[in-house]
């Protein structure tokens, strides 16, 4: 049964001046583009850094808008507001933290699970695994693409309906950012996946990142279940010291723990697993390969037998689940294997694409970029991902950035070969060269941070192979 909020709901709970509309007006779908806005949606005015998004107010209007939620400074124009008088405005101090509240008051009237995701890495891949394994016995919203942050998060809550069960993903930069989440989500269950080095530039160090992470109690009730992976050095450490305070519930492959896999076959592209659940020993298949993906899958069964998904079903949960795109995407093309991973880029994500890319009977050829927000620490961390791929044997090494030259120094000084290792600067000159050097046959993987746009290297690898 959806549980519906109304204007009148937002101008109670939001502080909000209303300039004209009914305040009957039922608060269905909400958007923040006007690029994207469809008809009948509820436009949010978010101010940036740079614009007001609700100076937009006439675009979205324009588009069919039910109503606009602005803030208070914008200037209104009569002329526009005579024009969609069967649309409602009203203005708040802040549309962030009015997103917020109206998110909080929407998750107060539903009594149904809500799993909490956070960590360092993995989020995404184990929200979509524990939302298809969900989804066998419940109506499932889950988090899309990476809406993860303090606006993200409440656009996720808002999508309510006819839901029955809820899967959020939390990302934060700094301390206090999960907390706020944790508080207008409040978690029935939470895991954190990873705590690794992400944002390590700005928390300077991972005691202060697996900090950051626990905030995600901060929401829950006490006694609620947090699943953790046992097999991270700072959540294991923290599960020895706490196990007698938290209901907490362990997977690893490594620790003892409440789920162990065993008897792990990994594949070129899937892997299987062996589990002893309710008892039985029992053989999971999950279509996505690489280590790292067994520990979230081991993550996504506990939180379905929490909830008494039958075997089977956790089984064909985990089989048949959709990665979010850019994540492990592997693709052919004129022979030609392609990893696109070009989403985001950590140490701990790099070394397990790294991994799988070296488990691989092909020439193997890594096209890498700079981890940001590395801080005083990039240096070290970009060494790292030098030595793994030392480790695993990569045949070809191109790089992009400026970080990246780490990369190349710790690969050289390991005995490299430096005629199979390429530095550039821009993702453009970088391209020519792979498509001068790559052949049938070659595996592809591709990895950097967002914001060094790589998906533009592996569009115009689709585009000239």
């Amino acid at each position: 049964m959806e549980n519906k909020i109304y204007l009148k709901d937002l101008i109670t709970k939001c502080n909000g001046i209303l300039v004209q509309g009914n305040l009957d007006t039922v608060l269905s779908d909400f958007s923040k583009d006007t690029r994207t806005i469809n008809k009948n949606d509820i436009y949010i005015g978010i101010k940036g850094e740079k614009i007001d998004g609700s100076i937009f107010y006439e675009e979205a209007l324009k588009k069919g808008a039910n109503g606009c939620i602005l803030n208070k400074d914008v200037q209104l124009k009569e002329d526009i507001l005579k024009k969609y008088d069967n649309a409602f405005i009203v203005l708040v101090d802040s549309t962030i933290t009015a997103l917020q509240e109206l998110a909080t008051y929407k998750r107060s009237l539903y009594d149904i699970p809500v799993i909490g995701i956070t960590g360092s890495v993995g989020k995404t891949s184990t929200k979509d695994i524990v939302a298809s394994i969900m989804s066998k016995k419940f109506n499932v919203l889950k988090t899309e693409g990476n809406y993860n942050n303090h606006i993200g998060l409440p656009l996720t809550i808002l999508k309510l309906k006819n839901h029955d069960a809820l899967v959020v993903e939390m990302g934060m930069n700094n301390l206090g950012e999960i907390s706020l989440l944790s508080k207008i989500a409040k978690p029935t269950i939470s895991i954190i996946t990873n705590v690794g080095t992400a944002h390590i530039g700005i928390l300077k160090s991972r005691e202060n990142i697996l900090k950051a992470k626990l905030e995600i109690l901060d929401g829950m009730t006490k006694n609620s279940p947090i699943i953790i992976n046992n097999d991270n050095d700072l959540l294991h450490k923290w599960y020895i010291e706490n196990k007698n305070n938290y209901n907490i519930i362990t997977y690893g492959i490594e620790n003892k723990s409440d789920y162990n896999a065993t008897n792990i076959n990994l594949e070129e592209l899937k892997s299987t697993f062996e589990l002893n659940i309710k008892n039985n020993n029992t053989k999971f298949e999950i279509n996505i390969p690489g280590e790292h993906f067994i520990l979230n899958s081991l993550c996504a069964i506990s939180v379905g037998d929490y909830f008494s998904i039958p075997i089977e079903e956790l089984k064909n949960g985990l089989k048949n689940f959709e990665l979010t795109k850019r994540r492990m995407e592997i693709e052919n093309i004129k022979n030609i294997t392609i990893i696109n991973d070009c989403y985001n880029a950590n140490l701990d994500s790099m070394k397990g694409a790294i991994k799988y890319l070296g488990t691989l009977n092909t020439r193997k050829i890594a096209i890498l970029g700079d981890m940001l927000e590395l801080g005083s620490f990039s240096e070290e961390l970009h060494r790292l991902v030098g030595q793994e791929l030392i480790q695993n044997k990569i045949d070809i090494i191109f790089l992009v950035g400026n970080e990246v030259k780490y990369i190349e120094d710790e690969c050289l000084k390991h005995g490299f070969n430096k005629n199979n290792i390429y530095l550039f600067k821009n993702n453009k000159d970088a391209l020519e060269k792979i498509l001068d050097l790559i052949k049938e046959k070659d595996t592809l993987l591709i990895k950097a941070s967002y914001s060094m746009n790589f998906i533009d290297i592996y569009n115009g690898l689709k585009e000239k192979i």
